[in-house]
C-alpha cells in the first residue's frame, strides 16, 4: 500500500497513539502533537491517520454500533455533544479531551425546496446548508478541530490566509481559545460581511498587496520562520473537522447514500475532506457504496476543472477572477488530495460562469434559503449536469451550500439596487405615509405575480 493510501493505522503502528500525522509524499509519520505545518522531511502535506474505532472488547467496532454511538452523541440526547463535529470525536480527534474548543458548530439542516429543485430539474435535490454554522460558513467545522489542536500543542499564535470565510472563523475561535490570531487577506478583494466579522472578533488583519495565492505563500513562510500555528485547509486537522459535513448528512439520510454529492471548489480542501470521509465511512462499513463527488468551480477560477478534462495529466494554475470570492483561487493547495477524491468516487469536476452562479443564487435566495455566491455554484452545477443528462430527475442529490447569504451583502445591494440590467432586481419602494400608498404597492406586486 502506498504511503498516501492508508485509511487507518495498523494494529502495530504508532503504539500508544490514537492518531499520527503522515506525509502524503514520503510516508513519514509524525506524532499527533507535532505542530509542523508540513512534513519536516520533504515539505509534503500531512494527513491524519487514526486508529479504527474499537468496541469495549477491543475488537473493531461494528457498523451498527458506530451508527448507534454517533446517534447517542447527538445534541438532542441527554448524553450528547452540542457540536455536530465533536459528536464524531472518535473519528475526528480521539485524544482531544479537555482541549476541545467548540462554539458549538455543525448540526446544519438538510433542506428541500421545491423552487430550487424545479429550477435545477432534479426532484431529489437536497441542500446541506453550512451557512448555519456560528460564523456563517462551513469553515467552523475545520476551525474547531484546528483550534483544539493549537490548544493541545500550546500554540502562541494562529494564522491563516483567507478570501474571507476562513479569517472570520479563525478570528472567532482564536478569541474563544484566548490565542492571538493573524489573518492574511488580499487587499480590496474580501467581501464586507466577512471582513466585518474578522475585525469584530479581534484578529489582526493584514491586507496583502496580492491575491489569495500570494497570501497563502506568505502565511506559510511566516509559519515556518516565526512558529505561528497555521490554520489553512492544508492543516490536516482542519480536514478532519470538514469531514463531518459528510458524516452528518449521511446520518441525516439514515446512512442511505445519495447518488451525487455536489460542492463548490476553490482551494479544494472540502473536496479532499469529503473524499477522506467517504473512504473512511466505506472502510468502516457505514456505507456500502460511494456517491459521485462533483466539484464545481467558477469559470474564471477553474484550474481543477480544466485539468479534469485532460484526466489530471498536469497541475494547472490560473489568475483567478470571479464574483464568487470564496472560490477565487487560482492555485489550489489541496490539489493532489482532490484528484484522489475525484478518482475514488468516479467523480466529476466542472465549471460554471458567474452569470450561472448569479442565476442559481437568485433561486436559492428567493426560496427563502439564501447563500453567498460561491455556495450557489453547487446548485448551478446540478442544473448543468441535469441538462447534460448526467443527473436524472429522480436521482438523490445533495448540493452543499457553504456560506450564509449575509457573507456578501455588497453583492446583494449591487444586484437589487444598483444594476439596471438585473431582471430579478427586488428594489425597495419609497412611499408616502399613507395606507393608500401601501395598497398601491400591493396591487402592483399582485399584477406582476410577485
Amino acid at each position: 500500500m502506498a504511503a498516501n493510501d492508508s485509511i487507518f493505522l495498523g494494529a502495530h503502528e504508532a503504539p500508544g497513539q490514537h492518531s499520527v500525522q503522515r506525509c502524503d509524499a514520503c510516508g513519514a509519520d509524525w506524532h499527533e502533537l507535532d505542530a509542523s505545518p508540513a512534513c519536516p522531511h520533504c515539505g509534503g502535506l500531512l494527513a491524519i491517520i487514526h486508529r479504527a474505532p474499537l468496541d469495549s472488547m477491543g475488537a473493531p467496532a461494528a457498523p451498527a454500533a458506530l451508527q448507534h454511538a454517533f446517534a447517542q452523541h447527538c445534541c438532542a440526547r441527554p448524553s450528547g455533544h452540542p457540536s455536530g463535529v465533536w459528536r464524531f470525536e472518535q473519528v475526528v480527534m480521539p485524544a482531544a479531551g479537555a482541549a476541545i474548543t467548540s462554539h458549538p458548530e455543525g448540526n446544519t439542516p438538510l433542506l428541500s425546496r421545491a423552487r430550487v429543485s424545479a429550477w435545477a430539474g432534479c426532484d431529489g435535490l437536497l441542500l446541506k446548508h453550512e451557512g448555519y454554522n456560528p460564523t456563517g460558513s462551513f469553515k467552523d467545522r475545520g476551525m474547531t478541530v484546528g483550534t483544539t489542536q493549537a490548544v493541545r500543542t500550546g500554540a502562541t499564535a494562529v494564522a491563516c490566509a483567507s478570501t474571507g470565510n476562513t479569517s472570520a472563523s479563525l478570528a472567532s475561535y482564536a478569541a474563544q481559545a484566548g490565542i492571538p490570531g493573524l489573518v492574511f487577506v488580499p487587499a480590496g478583494k474580501v467581501a464586507l460581511g466577512k471582513m466585518a466579522q474578522t475585525l469584530a472578533y479581534g484578529a489582526t488583519t493584514l491586507l496583502v498587496r496580492g491575491d489569495f495565492d500570494d497570501c497563502l505563500r506568505l502565511v506559510q513562510d511566516a509559519s515556518r520562520e516565526l512558529g505561528i500555528y497555521l490554520l489553512n485547509s492544508i492543516n490536516p486537522w482542519r480536514v478532519e473537522g470538514q469531514k463531518t459535513i459528510v458524516l452528518e448528512l449521511l446520518q441525516q439520510m439514515d446512512w442511505h447514500v445519495p447518488d451525487f454529492l455536489v460542492l463548490p471548489a476553490g482551494n479544494l480542501g472540502n473536496t479532499a475532506a469529503f473524499g477522506k470521509a467517504l473512504r473512511e465511512a466505506h472502510a468502516l462499513g457505514l456505507i456500502h457504496r460511494m456517491p459521485r463527488l462533483v466539484s464545481v468551480q467558477a469559470a474564471g477560477a477553474a484550474p481543477f476543472a480544466t485539468a479534469f478534462r485532460d484526466s489530471f495529466r498536469e497541475r494547472l494554475r490560473v489568475q483567478a477572477e470571479t464574483i464568487a470570492t470564496a472560490i477565487r483561487i487560482g492555485d489550489p493547495a489541496s490539489w493532489d488530495r482532490a484528484v484522489r477524491a475525484s478518482r475514488d468516487t468516479d467523480g466529476l469536476v466542472l465549471s460554471v460562469t458567474d452569470e450561472e452562479i448569479i442565476d442559481a443564487k437568485v433561486q436559492v435566495d428567493a426560496a427563502g434559503v439564501g447563500c453567498e455566491p460561491a455556495s450557489a455554484a453547487s446548485v448551478a452545477g446540478v442544473r448543468q449536469l441535469v441538462r447534460s443528462g448526467v443527473i436524472r430527475s429522480g436521482d438523490r442529490v445533495v448540493a452543499v451550500l457553504t456560506g450564509h447569504v449575509l457573507k456578501d451583502p455588497g453583492m446583494l445591494v449591487e444586484l437589487h439596487q444598483q444594476r439596471d440590467d438585473f431582471a430579478h432586481a427586488n428594489r425597495p419602494v419609497e412611499i408616502e405615509v399613507s395606507v393608500r400608498a401601501v395598497a398601491d404597492v400591493l396591487a402592483r406586486r399582485t399584477r406582476e405575480g410577485a
